[in-house]
């Protein structure tokens, strides 16, 4: 059953992720590091709120498994979101990782066959045409350290990222448990992946400093228990589609942010670059669904 003000609810967890790339460039630590840390932060307050709502978890071990699953794609989703914010920025970085939309078309046609429609086609290549500028084309004047390797990262999270959202909403059909429970399979998923990319690496630092874990702190409860708790509610409530149109408010805030919070000053390419791909991103929401559904069956509900 749909509840009423389950897009509410998720407009209110959008804002509240809209600060993560903020946090994270602020915390200025190695990007296996910030996503370690958030998970550590983050896991206790869950646990202890999924232990209030255990009575009314009426998934299966295989449901709660495929919340873990996913959770560890989040953990992939954000060594390369993080590497994106590295070199591109915060505000960029979180622009090239919402080509998740045309992602989420493209797994929607290889998992159950569903055409992706012309204009998705056509305004999934507007996208990518956007996130292109936004790399900078090798300008001098382009905002990042590296904006041509923070925009392939950023693509590659935009993939992880649908990824993670396709099977985190499989993972609690109908909303069978409490948004608190899958968000916490999911952040045990996600803090385990980041623990061995981070070993992988090298990079993961195990110290607490301040104001470093200050501010990740802050990603944690604000990002990660509030913003994602507040979407999960959300998730199993709507098509994946309106979540995906209602997120889209996540790049415009965290470009605003960037700008306020963090002096980010972008080079005419790469604001043609943002418009290109928030223009795209409005154009494929606008459809009532990204896909051509053969099976009358598989259509969104």
């Amino acid at each position: 059953m749909r509840i009423p003000n389950a897009r509410w609810v998720a407009a209110a967890g959008t804002v509240c992720i809209s600060f993560s790339a903020v946090f994270v460039a602020l915390a200025d630590v190695s990007p296996t590091t910030a996503a370690f840390w958030r998970g550590v932060y983050a896991l206790p307050i869950l646990a202890i709120l999924s232990r209030v709502v255990r009575d009314r978890d009426h998934r299966s071990a295989r449901l709660r498994l495929g919340a873990v699953a996913a959770g560890a794609v989040l953990g992939i989703d954000l060594f390369f979101w993080h590497n994106s914010i590295d070199r591109l920025g915060a505000g960029l970085a979180t622009v090239a990782a919402h080509t998740q939309i045309v992602f989420v078309g493209l797994l929607a046609w290889v998992l159950y066959r569903q055409l992706p429609t012309r204009r998705t086609v056509i305004f999934g290549a507007v996208i990518f045409g956007g996130v292109a500028l936004i790399s900078g084309l090798g300008r001098a004047d382009a905002f990042g350290a590296q904006p041509v390797s923070g925009t392939v990262f950023g693509i590659a999270a935009g993939l992880s990222y649908a990824s993670f959202m396709v099977g985190f909403q499989a993972s609690n059909p109908g909303g069978a448990a409490p948004a608190v429970a899958t968000l916490f399979d999911a952040t045990a998923g996600m803090l385990a992946a980041s623990a061995i990319i981070g070993v992988i690496a090298g990079d993961l630092a195990l110290g607490p400093a301040w104001p470093a874990h200050g501010w990740l702190a802050a990603l944690a409860v604000l990002g990660q228990v509030v913003g994602w708790a507040l979407l999960s509610f959300a998730l199993p409530r709507l098509p994946a589609l309106t979540v995906s149109m209602i997120i889209l408010a996540q790049p415009m805030l965290a470009v605003v942010w960037g700008g306020l919070l963090l002096g980010e000053s972008l080079s005419p390419v790469q604001g043609a670059g943002v418009a290109l791909v928030l223009v795209g991103l409005v154009a494929v929401n606008a459809q009532r669904s990204l896909v051509v559904t053969r099976d009358p069956a598989l259509e969104p509900a």
